[in-house]
């Protein structure tokens, strides 16, 4: 067979595996980039070059930076401010999506969402509220708060790395130009229409330890506050990386060796909060999307989608086809395997056509994170589902119109930001 061959058929074979999920995510990508390695395609240096990728090191890092907040208990602390604010049952909607999306795009989503959930749990019992109709806006601001920054999901990085390797330079803030107004009216949505859609009931009880608000009084007040500075500090660091001088990865990378030297995060917990999943399905897609490039599949791929378009494809159409197809797979298998297999695929397309990449590739990586419709399109989502007691229908309910207004945003304004042919 032909390295396109080749290369094509370990595609079908992720994204058949990344579907079903019969073997680890991780295991899939590392198969794919030492399946390519044995057949010839790629070299072993190529192959296993995504494994030590500089955005590999940057998310390892923030790992660890991000772990710090959430065993001192400041994640928690910072979560505890909502009530403060809160008089009724819509500010405390905005207020909880407004702390959840801006932890978010900083800290890892799930580990925000795990860290609010009992908090808001706790806040529902106390004021009377439906925990139906806090939790849901909750999970969903943890995956709109992820477009804020390239940190804020593994599937920024990817959608970074391939620009990077297109020779087009990237900003720490790359998707907030859209990500930004997706959360404002994400918020407004559920704040003025959507808790509407929500059922109003009670739910399972959260006794499980999984939800449990852990008690945080024996950890040192200056740890708290060593974890939430350099965060603080790294960012900063990252958003001026130009003016300073220093790589994003090494300004995280300082940041996590400062956390450990200090004790305010164990080695253990360290090596602990790193996922390894992450890791091997980043490497993994990035051999894929090398070999995509080199033998030419991707161009076929993106060839044969275009011709099936018409013979006058907008760029337009183009970006809508990869949205709802992004968008679709997104809801049912892993958001970042999503956004690994679409990403060099976008590329190709817009190669394709001639067009400058940057909107199709931020359309990909927006729409891989619009898993709203589906319990189980992001683990935050599952993790609510009992104890907010909902149906697979509430999230198509609620879902599938704050889908439609990032898909709206998202075409109204990349085409501006990001003309196709500047």
């Amino acid at each position: 067979m032909s390295p396109t061959v080749i290369t094509l058929c370990f595609l079908a074979f992720a994204v058949i595996m990344f579907v079903l999920e019969k073997i680890p995510l991780g295991l899939t990508a590392t198969i794919v980039s030492v399946g390519l390695c044995v057949t010839g395609v790629l070299e072993p240096k190529q192959a296993f070059a995504g494994y030590v990728d500089s955005n590999v090191i940057l998310c390892v890092a923030m790992f660890v930076v991000g772990q710090a907040l959430f065993e001192t208990g400041m994640a928690n602390k910072i979560g505890g401010l909502v009530t403060k604010f809160a008089k009724s049952e819509r500010q405390l909607i905005i207020a909880i999506m407004v702390i959840t999306a801006l932890m978010s795009g900083f800290l890892s989503n799930t580990g925000s969402a795990a860290v609010l959930i009992p908090v808001v749990v706790g806040i529902a019992a106390e004021s009377g509220y439906s925990r139906s109709h806090l939790l849901m806006p909750l999970v969903f601001a943890a995956a709109l708060g992820g477009n804020i920054s390239i940190i804020g999901a593994p599937g920024n990085l990817m959608g970074v790395s391939a620009l990077n390797e297109l020779g087009i330079e990237t900003s720490f803030f790359e998707y907030f130009i859209v990500g930004g107004p997706m959360i404002l009216a994400g918020i407004l949505f559920f704040a003025l229409f959507g808790y509407k859609l929500l059922p109003k009931n009670s739910g399972a009880a959260p006794d499980d330890d999984q939800f449990a608000v852990r008690d945080y009084s024996h950890v040192p007040k200056w740890k708290q506050y060593m974890s939430l500075a350099v965060l603080i500090i790294a960012i900063l660091a990252m958003v001026f990386e130009k003016q300073i001088g220093i790589k994003l990865q090494v300004s995280a990378s300082v940041g996590a060796i400062i956390l450990i030297l200090t004790g305010v995060i164990s080695e253990r917990e360290a090596l602990k909060s790193i996922d390894l999943k992450t890791v091997f399905l980043f490497g993994g897609s990035l051999a894929l999307a090398t070999a995509l490039e080199q033998t030419g599949a991707g161009s076929l791929i993106a060839d044969t989608l275009i011709g099936a378009m018409g013979n006058e494809v907008h760029p337009i159409l183009l970006l809508v086809v990869i949205f709802v197809i992004t968008c679709t797979m997104t809801n049912f298998m892993s958001n970042t395997a999503t956004t690994a297999l679409m990403v060099p695929i976008a590329v190709s397309l817009a190669q394709g056509l001639g067009a400058d990449p940057r909107a199709v590739v931020i359309a990909t990586v927006i729409a891989g994170s619009c898993a709203y419709a589906t319990p189980i399109g992001m683990p935050a989502n599952t993790m609510v589902v009992g104890i907010g007691g909902y149906k697979f229908t509430d999230y198509v309910k609620a879902g599938l119109p704050l889908i439609l207004v990032s898909f709206i945003i998202c075409l109204v304004i990349l085409p501006v930001a990001y003309p196709f042919f500047p």
